[in-house]
């Protein structure tokens, strides 16, 4: 089967108008990224450690190997050919050169909180299909304006990906393959380890909300009363082995089914669980039990069969704010009717996989892996209801300065000292921009976290440190967004040396490797329709710490690996909800 068929450069409509007169990523200056890369660094290392870090980051600046790598990078930067010089390298290493699966150590996903309007799962997934399929035809229309930040229009080049496409495994790197909307107004559903293909365009008519719940009514049926060999799972296997397996579903006469799923819009996991718990509930939205997911694609609404719902995303060609819109608009809006006096006897398709024992084989081994992974996930969702974005906000903060120092000061007091810490700060400004690092760690947050745990400071000191570290980490926010930050221009300088050069100090200095090893991997989205939203840590020795900052509320997804290393999601949530009352108080105090 081909694996584009659609022109992922042709753009049309509102959403891609601004497209032209964005600005390209910059490439920052050599010595200012070396001098925040320094300073980064105080708050992390000891004396001695320091001082030969910033020694040779000294050597390199001054160096001519640095000053040509610069130059390199420059030149790629204002290559007319290439939109952003730092795409096609993040890409790559950050995503579809990743070989572990892409659940859970790459998706993520939001849980929605409950429709009051909808007590059936299948009148709920009635209604969300439609949302969904009403935002994907105002792109295609046109009419779907991009979004907007103070600065002006944002990059929407990956609204590409978000319909109709599927991520393929490949050796030594994936692919996202697109299709034609036109012709392929069909989702995927699956339940019990079953797919079935939907056209929701039959007759030429779009189907209501009545006809398409009627449709998962019988589909549910169907699958109830069957089983099969659950071939989902292999797409949460290692990359390298799900790209042999796929090799070998087609072989085994699958080319068919595999084209239906991977060029459907999207897909809608129905699935069997009643999760109850704010842990049960993200585990359900994020993976489920794997049987009835095909992960490799970047949108699957999930319907659990207690009506609740959310949203699961492969990550590798779309950041949180395009799906966030996404389905922000999905929960908001219902643009077909709830029901019509004339419902059709729609039709779908069960997509039968032929399965030969080796095949069977392989979805079994996949399971084992899928399951040893996802068990691994120990998740604790703190939802903090003291206070939300209001308060924060009249106390005079920013609201996520206030959550990062909040979080420092939680991890702090749980293991003594600060770590490296990752905070996603949206580059999507510049064309085919997409994300950069704030350095969280500052010498400002350190000295605030020591005042903090000091008996000898008082709430005035305390206040006026952390003034400090707020203004900070918000200037370090805004220079990230403004692609002025330290880990893409530094990774950027690797990319352009040459195999045959000799690697710079700097590079092999363990400094570089430990101050970006990401002991909090942190990230904002924020949505009034959301009881939760997260995905995992990105080092077995870290916790992934994913946060909603709602008005009257905060709901905070943390998440770490059960391993040797004796990381405790639920200790950090205790600590973080101390933390939270702490930093409140002493503001009020002062």
């Amino acid at each position: 089967m081909p694996i584009s068929t659609r022109d992922i450069g042709f753009e049309y409509g509102r959403l891609f108008a601004q497209q032209g007169q964005l600005p390209r990523l910059p490439v920052p200056s050599l010595q200012k990224t070396l001098a925040k890369y320094s300073e980064s660094l105080e708050p992390l290392l000891p004396s001695d450690k320091l001082a030969y870090s910033k020694r040779v980051i000294h050597e390199f600046g001054e160096s001519a190997q640095g000053q040509e790598l610069q130059r390199r990078l420059e030149a790629r930067a204002q290559d007319p050919s290439c939109a952003n010089w730092l795409e096609e390298w993040w890409n790559d290493l950050s995503y579809m050169g990743y070989r572990d699966p892409v659940i859970p150590y790459v998706s993520y996903h939001y849980s929605f909180n409950d429709d009051p309007l909808c007590s059936r799962p299948n009148q709920r997934a009635a209604k969300l299909i439609a949302g969904a399929m009403a935002f994907r035809q105002a792109i295609i229309d046109g009419s779907l304006p991009p979004e907007t930040a103070k600065t002006g229009a944002l990059c929407s080049h990956s609204y590409k990906f978000m319909f109709n496409a599927c991520r393929i495994p490949q050796k030594p790197s994936d692919i996202c393959r697109t299709v034609p909307y036109e012709g392929n107004d069909t989702i995927v559903v699956i339940r019990n380890a079953q797919f079935f293909l939907l056209p929701l365009v039959q007759d030429g008519i779009m189907m209501t909300q009545a006809e398409v719940e009627r449709v998962l009514d019988r589909i549910v049926a169907q699958a109830d009363t069957n089983a099969a060999v659950p071939v989902g799972l292999l797409t949460a296997d290692n990359r390298d082995t799900w790209a042999e397996n796929r090799r070998y579903l087609i072989d085994a006469g699958n080319a068919a089914v595999l084209n239906a799923i991977e060029s459907s819009a999207f897909v809608v996991a129905l699935e069997a669980s009643r999760p109850v718990t704010r842990e049960e509930f993200s585990h359900a939205i994020w993976h489920g039990d794997g049987r009835s997911r095909w992960f490799d694609k970047p949108c699957q609404f999930v319907v659990c069969d207690n009506a609740r719902a959310g949203f699961s995303g492969e990550h590798s060609m779309m950041d949180g704010t395009p799906t966030l819109r996404l389905v922000q608009y999905v929960i908001e809006n219902s643009p077909l009717p709830m029901g019509s006096a004339n419902v059709r006897n729609c039709t779908f398709e069960q997509l039968h996989f032929r399965t030969p024992p080796g095949l069977v084989a392989a979805a079994k081994t996949a399971e084992r892996l899928f399951i040893e992974g996802t068990e691994k996930q120990h998740l604790a969702v703190l939802n903090y209801s003291a206070y939300g974005k209001e308060e924060i906000k009249r106390l005079g903060c920013s609201p996520d300065a206030f959550i990062q120092l909040a979080l420092q000061l939680a991890y702090t007091r749980l293991y003594g000292g600060a770590r490296p810490t990752y905070e996603s700060s949206m580059t999507r400004k510049f064309l085919h921009g997409r994300t950069e690092t704030c350095r969280s760690v500052t010498r400002d947050s350190v000295a605030w976290c020591r005042a903090m745990m000091s008996l000898s400071s008082n709430d005035e000191e305390r206040t006026s440190l952390f003034q400090t570290a707020l203004a900070t980490h918000t200037r370090l926010v805004r220079e990230a967004v403004e692609g002025q930050g330290v880990d893409r221009h530094l990774l950027g300088l690797r990319m352009v040396l040459r195999p045959e050069e000799t690697k710079p100090e700097i590079f092999e200095d363990p400094a570089y490797a430990y101050s970006s090893h990401w002991y909090l991997s942190t990230s904002q989205v924020s949505s009034e329709n959301f009881t939760s939203y997260g995905w995992s840590e990105v080092t077995p020795k870290g916790y992934g710490v994913a946060y909603n900052i709602r008005k009257e509320c905060l709901i905070i997804h943390i998440a770490c690996m059960r391993n040797e290393h004796a990381l405790n999601s639920d200790h950090l949530a205790q600590y973080l909800e101390t933390a939270l009352n702490d930093v409140r108080n002493m503001l009020l105090k002062a």
